[in-house]
């Protein structure tokens, strides 16, 4: 298992040269559990069980006589693992095999299952899907209900989990909230990250008004992606206090990946891979 990096240590917002060759050494891992302990989830105490999806839709390499292939990859990170891998590197080490000679799909996706496994610290699974075969993405909206509608004053723009209630008076139900306004930054070089979240929920109701002020609440919030989800979902599982919770965040690509991380309770299945119109 790679060992883990400080953030500020990263490639993000440096100045670096393109590798054309192989090189497992680009990829920069980050303990996860520093930004889980300012939310208060102690080491082997995590709430709940889920995964990060990347999508890349810039990975090449050549073939065996030198031709070029061009493919869309899938990765899906456990949650539970203990790191993180830091995106730019991720694309650094996606874009090192430009040049480089691999005899098959399944020894490049062996190959990347090997190096990302070693960064995360635990199992991560790889599909490559070259654009031969004609991969399809399934592009839709959540069955729910989109919060965007609401007619809404709003003054606050860092995570305030003091907006969110539920209504302990209702009796409990299962809905499917959404929004498209989830924008934080990049917690190194403060670059606007733009999402759609979704929350699906089994409880008793949760004030929709007070819940689409706390997501756009992180408008000016610095954090990578996996931790906002994980902020999310802490807060309304301590807030609202559901029997169930599901929070699942699909971010708009940059540098030809896009993160999508997913945190649940096990009694709530995973979301239908959609993608969200904006990837």
């Amino acid at each position: 298992m790679s060992t883990p990096n400080h953030p500020d240590a990263s490639p993000l917002g440096k100045a670096v040269a393109y590798a054309e060759h192989y090189a497992p050494e680009l990829l920069f891992p980050i303990a996860r559990q520093g930004k889980r302990d300012e939310i208060g989830i102690a080491p082997g105490a995590l709430p709940f069980i889920g995964e990060d999806l990347w999508t890349a839709f810039e990975l090449s390499w050549l073939g065996p006589r030198g031709k070029p292939e061009v493919a869309l990859a899938h990765f899906r990170v456990p949650a539970d693992s203990p790191n993180i891998v830091e995106s730019k590197s991720f694309k650094l080490y996606l874009n090192a095999f430009n040049q480089t000679r691999v005899a098959s799909v399944a020894e490049l996706e062996a190959t990347l299952a090997r190096d990302l496994s070693a960064a995360a610290g635990a199992p991560v699974t790889v599909q490559v899907e070259p654009l031969s075969r004609r991969p399809q993405r399934a592009i839709g909206y959540p069955e729910g209900v989109l919060l965007d509608t609401l007619d809404i004053a709003v003054d606050r723009y860092t995570p305030d989990p003091g907006l969110l209630r539920a209504d302990a008076s209702q009796p409990e139900g299962e809905e499917t909230l959404y929004s498209h306004l989830l924008k934080s930054n990049c917690l190194v070089t403060g670059q606007p990250d733009w999402g759609m979240v979704v929350i699906r929920y089994r409880g008793t109701p949760i004030d929709r008004e007070g819940l689409l002020r706390y997501i756009i609440s992180f408008r000016r919030h610095n954090e990578f992606h996996e931790q906002c989800v994980e902020r999310i979902f802490t807060d309304l599982l301590r807030q609202c206090r559901p029997s169930e919770l599901c929070v699942w965040a699909r971010y708009t690509r940059r540098g030809g990946l896009d993160i999508n991380p997913c945190r649940r309770t096990a009694g709530l299945s995973a979301p239908a891979p959609i993608a969200e119109v904006r990837q």
